[in-house]
């Protein structure tokens, strides 16, 4: 038999390998943009997405930005009429997003780098979609009138908002426990974003900034409006007012209590104000023997030439030089303010393009009490005014309201003369007594009914007073003067 000569390969060696080949790419899981939406909805009804994908850049942009989008939106219904968009004050909140992103990086830890990030960001926005939707619509309710009684009190507003906050924290909650698997994580994730959304809604409530405001250049049938225009002769002439102004009170007159007056409407878009502080300044001059006597500050075009502007820093200034020309012991200060006032009790300020700062009743009394100002009769004219009793309340001073710490006080609208509150206290009750408890009791039923008449939805505004028992007696010498003089 021929011999074998076929090469043998020792049985204790392989063949050479080959050369490995490169490893092919992965495909990333694609979702569309539609499955992205109603996963982010499925998770705001706290069920499972059901998209295990990655956003494409492009995705990921669209989805969270259309939730701004739609918010801002809605929020163009808070305006009647022509408005123009503030571009600032629509970017202010966009901080959250980016806070919103590094705590969902914290919670995911390991699955960030591999997309979980984008895909947990991306149904996060959808899933908080609903209960912000229902806080904005709260808000633009509230501010048209649209909403029913029981939403529009102070309690019925901040049970809703309370369950839409409720809402998107449950919801961001129960998706990150879905999507992180770690309850230690999600224990301190929660937290943080309750956290986060305090200080984002926070931020919202408390701005001065509108993300919509009216649009005065917007053509309209009716007579366009004076409108303020800042230039540097309006700047000087405003000073050279303001010193003709003060320089021109009259001296106290001696041998009996003086009443000084200090009349402020600092929201310039209302001519209800105009009219309700020209009003009471003639009220005080001719009734209470205030002539000469009485600082008027107005926000309003028309009177850029005649009074000087209504802002905190003027009241402050007014304040000090009405304490250096009377008895700050033995004479009186009456302070009348009217504007619309907010939930928070700021006095609202409105001079376009002028910034004016809103007042609180605590810049109000610290101005008062730095002066030395003894005797004081406050006057508030504006919703949510009772908030103001008792910053401003001691025992050397009267404080009136138009309404409660919690409801809205009526007649301040464009249409309005005079505000409820200012008709029947001051341009009523005040013309036939000198007696300011006098006057309020008898105008709180008038308020009352002139309000069910008006079809007020939001309840009684309950004016309020509270009087010291130290300005009595200065009250009642005053009264019993001026009606001896027939004033």
């Amino acid at each position: 038999m021929p011999e074998d000569t076929t090469p043998q390969m020792p049985v204790n060696e392989t063949p050479e390998e080959a050369p490995a080949s490169p490893p092919l790419p992965v495909a990333v899981p694609r979702a569309s943009l539609l499955r992205w939406i109603v996963g982010g909805l499925r998770a705001a009804v706290l069920r499972a997405p059901g998209v295990d994908a990655t956003p494409a850049p492009w995705q990921l942009l669209l989805l969270v930005l259309l939730p701004e989008l739609l918010w801002a939106g809605v929020g163009r219904l808070q305006v009647d009429g022509p408005a123009q968009l503030n571009a600032l004050a629509a970017l202010n909140p966009l901080w959250t997003l980016g806070l919103l992103a590094w705590l969902g990086w914290c919670a995911l830890s390991g699955r960030a780098a591999s997309g979980g990030l984008a895909r947990w960001f991306a149904l996060a926005t959808w899933a908080m979609l609903p209960g912000n939707l229902l806080i904005t619509l709260l808000s633009v309710g509230y501010a048209r009138g649209w909403l029913p009684s029981a939403l529009s009190s102070a309690k019925g507003y901040w049970v809703v908002f309370g369950i839409g906050c409720l809402w998107i924290v449950l919801a961001l909650a129960r998706f990150t426990a879905r999507e992180v698997g770690s309850r230690w994580r999600v224990a301190l994730f929660v937290p943080a974003f309750v956290a986060m959304l305090t200080l984002g809604f926070w931020q919202l409530i408390n701005s001065e900034e509108r993300v919509w405001l009216p649009d005065a250049s917007a053509a309209s049938p009716e007579p366009e409006r004076p409108r303020l225009k800042l230039t540097q002769e309006v700047f000087e002439q405003q000073q050279a007012l303001w010193d003709r102004t003060v320089n021109g009170l009259a001296d106290r007159r001696a041998g009996q209590p003086n009443v000084y007056a200090l009349v402020f409407a600092p929201y310039a878009s209302e001519d209800v104000f105009l009219r309700e502080s020209r009003m009471v300044t003639q009220l005080l001059e001719e009734r209470f023997d205030a002539k000469g006597h009485v600082l008027h500050l107005m926000n309003h075009a028309t009177t850029t030439d005649t009074l000087p502007w209504a802002t905190p820093l003027n009241l402050q200034r007014a304040v000090t030089a009405l304490a250096q020309r009377m008895d700050r012991d033995n004479d009186l200060l009456v302070i009348y303010l009217t504007s619309h006032g907010a939930r928070d009790h700021k006095l609202a300020a409105a001079h376009w393009p002028l910034s004016v700062p809103w007042l609180t009743p605590e810049e109000l009394r610290t101005a008062l009490d730095g002066a030395g100002i003894r005797h004081r009769v406050v006057a508030v004219s504006a919703c949510y005014s009772g908030g103001w009793i008792e910053p401003m309340a001691n025992d050397h001073t009267l404080v009136m309201t138009a309404a409660d710490a919690t409801h809205t006080s009526y007649g301040c609208g464009s249409l309005s003369e005079l505000t409820f509150f200012g008709r029947a206290m001051f341009n009523e009750e005040l013309r036939k007594t000198h007696s300011f408890e006098t006057a309020f009791a008898a105008a709180v039923p008038l308020i009352r009914q002139r309000e069910i008449e008006a079809g007020k939805e939001d309840g009684f505004s309950n004016p309020q007073i509270s009087a010291g028992e130290k300005i009595r007696p200065l009250l009642d010498r005053l009264a019993q003067r001026l009606d001896a003089a027939g004033k």
